[in-house]
C-alpha cells in the first residue's frame, strides 16, 4: 500500500473517531429524559394504584350503602305494616267507643230503671211505715165482703206480691247487668289501649332504627363524596402526569431521532470507509498487476534481446542454416477476480442462544389476552446477549415491566431501526455508546414483569416509542 492510500485510510479513521465522540456529549440528555419519564411513569402507576384503591373503597361503601338502604326499605315496610295495624287497632278502639257509647246509653237506661224502681220501693217502704210498719195480706183477704170480693182481693194480693218480686228480681238483674257492662267496657278499653301502646312503641322503635340507618346513610354518602373528590384529584394528577409523560416521550423520540441521525451518519461513514478500503485495495491490486505486467514485459524484452544476439552469433557461424526463431509470447494479463457478492439480508442477527418460547402477537399468560410486542428466547441466567446490529445505545437501565433493558438505535440501508433487549440480569453498555453487531450488551435475566430467565427481544421500524406502535415481528428479520 503506497503512502497516498495510507493517508486516505488514516483520514477516514480520524473522521469516524470524531463521530464516535459526538453522541457521548449528549448521552446524558437522553438518559436524564428517560429517567425523568421513568419517574413520571412510576408516579402514574402510584396514582393508578390510588385510583384503584379509592374505586374499591367506593364500591365497598356503595355495597354497604345499598345494604343499609335495603334495611331502611325493610324498616319502612315494617313501619307501614305497623302503622296499618295501629290504624286497625284505632278503628277497633273507635268501634269500641261507639259500642261504649251505646252501652253507656244502656247503662243510663238501666240506671234510670233502677232509680225508678228504687223510688217505687222507697214509696212502698214509706207506705208500710205509715200503716204501722207492715202490711198484713191476711187481714186484706179476711176483710172481703163476699166470696167474689175475696177472690178479687186474693188476685190483687198475688198481683202485688208478684209485682214486688218482679221488681226485686229486675232490680237485681239490672244491677248485675250494669256491673257486667261497666266491666266489659273497662276491659275492652284497657286491652285496646294496651295494644295501641305496644304498636306505638314498636313504631317509635322502628322510627329510631330508621333514624339510625339514615344517619349511617348520611355518613356513607359523605364518605362517598370524600372518596369521589380524592379520586377526581388523583385522576386529574394522573392526567397531568400522562401529559407530562407524553411531552417527555416526544422529547425522547426527538433525542432518539438525533441519535438515529448520528447512527445514519456513522453508517454512511462506515460505508465510505469500506468503499475507500475497497478502492485502496483495488488500486493496490491494479498497481501490483501493472508492476508485474511491466516486469514481465521487461523480462520478455530482455529474453528477446538475448535471443536476437544469440541468433546473430549463430548466423555468423552458420549463415546457410539461418532461420528465424519463434518468439516467446508475452504472458496474458489476468484481471483480479471480483469479490464474492453477498445476498441482501435484514442486517440483524439473533441476539442470544436458547429456546424460542413466545412468539410475536396476541397471547394470554394468566392476566387476560395481551399483545406481545416481541419474541422471547429462554436460557440460563447470565447467557450472553449481543447487539443484533451496529448502532448507538439510546437507553440502558431499568424501565417498568421491561426490568433491566437496553435499547439500541440503528441505521440500516438508510432506515432507522431500534432493538430492545429486556429482563436483563446485567447490563454491559451505557447510553450513547456505539456498539458493533455481535458485541455483548448484557446477560439474560428475570427482571421486571417476567416469569423466568429469558430475553424479551423487540425490533422497531423507526425509533422506539412508549406506545411501541412501530414494533414488527422479529421472526421476519432473524432466524428463531
Amino acid at each position: 500500500m503506497n503512502s497516498k492510500s495510507k493517508w486516505m485510510l488514516t483520514g477516514v479513521s480520524s473522521v469516524l473517531a470524531l463521530t464516535l465522540l459526538i453522541p457521548t456529549a449528549n448521552a446524558d440528555t437522553l438518559s436524564e429524559l428517560q429517567q425523568e419519564q421513568q419517574k413520571v411513569e412510576q408516579k402514574q402507576n402510584e396514582l393508578n394504584s390510588g385510583i384503584s384503591e379509592k374505586s374499591n373503597e367506593m364500591n365497598q361503601n356503595q355495597s354497604t350503602l345499598e345494604s343499609i338502604m335495603a334495611k331502611i326499605q325493610e324498616l319502612e315496610n315494617q313501619m307501614q305494616e305497623t302503622q296499618s295495624k295501629i290504624n286497625g287497632v284505632q278503628g277497633e278502639i273507635d268501634q269500641t267507643i261507639v259500642e261504649i257509647e251505646e252501652l253507656q246509653k244502656s247503662i243510663e237506661e238501666l240506671e234510670r230503671k233502677i232509680a225508678e224502681r228504687t223510688e217505687l220501693l222507697q214509696e212502698r217502704a214509706r207506705a208500710i211505715q205509715l200503716s204501722g210498719g207492715s202490711v198484713d195480706y191476711i187481714d186484706v183477704l179476711l176483710g172481703a165482703n163476699s166470696f167474689v170480693d175475696f177472690i178479687d182481693r186474693f188476685s190483687a194480693v198475688n198481683t202485688l206480691i208478684d209485682a214486688d218480686r218482679e221488681i226485686m228480681t229486675e232490680q237485681a238483674e239490672d244491677k248485675k247487668l250494669l256491673g257486667e257492662q261497666k266491666a266489659l267496657v273497662e276491659t275492652k278499653l284497657a286491652e285496646q289501649e294496651e295494644r295501641r301502646a305496644e304498636l306505638v312503641n314498636l313504631k317509635e322503635s322502628l322510627e329510631g332504627q330508621k333514624a339510625q340507618q339514615a344517619g349511617l346513610v348520611k355518613d356513607l354518602k359523605a364518605e362517598q363524596e370524600r372518596l369521589a373528590k380524592e379520586k377526581t384529584s388523583l385522576v386529574q394528577q394522573r392526567d397531568e402526569a400522562i401529559d407530562i409523560s407524553a411531552d417527555l416521550e416526544t422529547k425522547i423520540v426527538n433525542e432518539q431521532a438525533r441519535l438515529a441521525e448520528l447512527a445514519r451518519k456513522a453508517e454512511e461513514e462506515r460505508q465510505r470507509k469500506l468503499a475507500a478500503e475497497r478502492a485502496a485495495a483495488e488500486k493496490a491490486a491494479a498497481e501490483k498487476a501493472a508492476a508485474e505486467r511491466a516486469a514481465a514485459e521487461r523480462a520478455a524484452a530482455e529474453r528477446a534481446a538475448a535471443e536476437k544476439a544469440a541468433n546473430k552469433s549463430q548466423a555468423a557461424k552458420a549463415p546457410a542454416a539461418a532461420s528465424a526463431p519463434a518468439s516467446t509470447p508475452a504472458p496474458a494479463y489476468s484481471a483480479p477476480e471480483p469479490a464474492v457478492s453477498v445476498s441482501a439480508s435484514s442486517g440483524f442477527i439473533r441476539p442470544a442462544a436458547g429456546r424460542f418460547t413466545s412468539k410475536f402477537g396476541w397471547r394470554d399468560i394468566g392476566s387476560g389476552p395481551e399483545f406481545h410486542q416481541g419474541v422471547d428466547i429462554a436460557n440460563s441466567k447470565g447467557t450472553t446477549i449481543v447487539a443484533a446490529a451496529n448502532g448507538f445505545v439510546s437507553y440502558a437501565g431499568s424501565m417498568g415491566g421491561y426490568g433491566n433493558v437496553v435499547i439500541i438505535t440503528h441505521s440500516i440501508n438508510g432506515q432507522t431501526h431500534a432493538t430492545v433487549y429486556a429482563h436483563l440480569n446485567s447490563i454491559s453498555v451505557s447510553v450513547g455508546q456505539q456498539v458493533s453487531q455481535g458485541q455483548k450488551v448484557g446477560g439474560m435475566g428475570n427482571t421486571g414483569r417476567s416469569f423466568g430467565d429469558h430475553l424479551h427481544f423487540e425490533i422497531h421500524v423507526g425509533p422506539w416509542n412508549g406506545g411501541r406502535t412501530n414494533a414488527v415481528n422479529p421472526a421476519s428479520y432473524i432466524s428463531l
